[in-house]
């Protein structure tokens, strides 16, 4: 399947495209830097809404893109607020790492006249569905663009997690806590727990478990069509289900967790000089040389 389309925002023949901007309320550096672009946001699309609260109700909206300004937790917060209903996503950094929002407001003012020409792709990233099951019913669900995790919480006693797959019991895990990332997620969360990096458009999820019992205990990559299902057996008294940072639910012994991928994807706005690599690279430090101590002469 190709995750990459060409850009189109003139979705119904429009002459200007419909634009949401989002961004991180209270945040100065939002504020100032959205002051400075809008005009020329303006002078090419029509803005439809200005939400620095998170709070636009996407469900029945004719948008074709959401500008979002701030981190990679303004892009998550975003994916969280449009739900099912994902709508390609301009990403521009007025927060540190910026490894999803990966423009600077200098950069969007350079590519923006191309983005509304449709010089640009459209990078389509696998969502996870996760539901929190309790004695056969749903009783929390949410769509995951980084990861779904459990965590163990106080007093921190290891975990048994039992993990299937397609309704086959994988394996038993003892451990600290267990992440089912995304390929977007990957250098979240599982990165930290010594998970591997994924290309983000691949379709696939990577499960991760967090300071395990044994070495025997690796990540495993699988396939984004795998259903998964976990079950802690004997839950500590604040073990959670956990979903982009956010709790999903508590869990007890019985409960039943299902991750599964989303009928949706995260669609993310790609432009020239954007590549998973370079992003490794100046993002994340990856690669480089080791920097050795001076010899005092």
């Amino acid at each position: 399947m190709s995750c990459q389309d060409s850009g189109d925002l003139n979705r119904n023949s429009r002459d200007r495209p419909r634009v949401a901007i989002l961004g991180v309320p209270g945040r100065e550096s939002v504020q100032k830097e959205l002051q400075r672009i809008r005009p020329a946001i303006e002078e090419r699309a029509e803005i439809v809404v200005e939400d620095l609260e998170f709070q636009y109700d996407f469900s029945d909206t004719d948008i074709d893109l959401v500008i979002v300004l701030g981190g990679d937790g303004s892009i998550l917060q975003s994916a969280r607020q449009m739900g099912v209903n994902q709508i390609p996503v301009l990403g521009i950094n007025c927060g540190r790492l910026g490894f999803l929002a990966a423009l600077s407001p200098d950069d969007f003012l350079c590519v923006w006249a191309d983005v509304c020409c449709g010089q640009f792709a459209v990078a389509e990233h696998v969502m996870l569905k996760t539901q929190l099951v309790r004695d056969g019913k749903v009783q929390a669900e949410q769509l995951a663009l980084n990861e779904a995790a459990v965590l163990g919480g106080p007093p921190y006693e290891i975990l048994d997690i039992d993990l299937y797959a397609d309704g086959e019991l994988a394996t038993r895990y003892r451990c600290d806590g267990l992440i089912l990332a995304t390929p977007v997620g990957s250098t979240a969360h599982n990165l930290s727990a010594g998970g591997p990096i994924l290309r983000r458009t691949l379709q696939a999820v990577v499960i991760s478990p967090i300071s395990p019992h044994t070495l025997t205990y690796r990540p495993v990559v699988d396939s984004a069509d795998t259903r998964f299902e976990l079950q802690v057996v004997k839950p500590n008294d604040s073990t959670s289900i956990v979903v982009d940072g956010r709790m999903l639910g508590q869990l007890r012994s019985d409960d039943l967790v299902r991750i599964e991928r989303a009928d949706t994807t995260f669609k993310m706005v790609s432009v020239a000089g954007n590549n998973d690599y370079r992003s490794l690279r100046e993002k994340l430090g990856w690669g480089g040389s080791v920097s050795m101590p001076r010899t005092r002469t």
